[in-house]
C-alpha cells in the first residue's frame, strides 16, 4: 500500500495519493495537499470549501459527485477550480482528506 510521510507521521494513500483513512486528516495533510496544488495561501474561502466536503462525507459516506460542487460548497465552480487548480475532486477532495468522488477523470 502506498504512503505518504509528512512530519514523520504516515498516511496511507492510494495510487493517485488520495488519503484511504479521514480519520488521519490533519493540518500537516492540508499543507501538503497546499504545496502540491501550489496553492499559494489558504483562505476563508478554501476552508470553507474543506469543511462542506468533510460535511457532506460525513453525512452521506461519500464524497459530492463533482458536478455536485456547486450546491454543496455553495461557491460557483469556475471559483473553486481557481482555488484548486487542479479541479474539484483531484485538488478540494485530496485536500479535504476524502477519496476521489465519483465522476472526476
Amino acid at each position: 500500500m502506498p504512503q505518504k510521510v509528512i512530519n514523520g507521521k504516515t498516511y496511507p494513500v492510494d495510487e493517485e495519493g488520495f488519503l484511504l483513512d479521514h480519520s488521519l486528516w490533519d493540518e500537516d495533510w492540508v499543507e501538503s495537499v497546499q504545496g502540491e496544488e501550489e496553492i499559494e495561501e489558504i483562505t476563508e474561502d478554501h476552508r470553507a470549501v474543506l469543511e462542506a466536503l468533510r460535511k457532506y462525507r460525513d453525512e452521506h459516506g461519500l464524497p459530492p459527485r463533482v458536478r455536485d460542487m456547486t450546491q454543496v460548497t455553495g461557491f460557483k465552480m469556475k471559483y473553486v477550480y481557481e482555488m484548486f487548480p487542479s479541479g474539484p475532486g483531484k485538488g478540494a477532495c485530496k485536500m479535504a482528506g476524502l477519496p476521489k468522488p465519483e465522476g472526476c477523470v
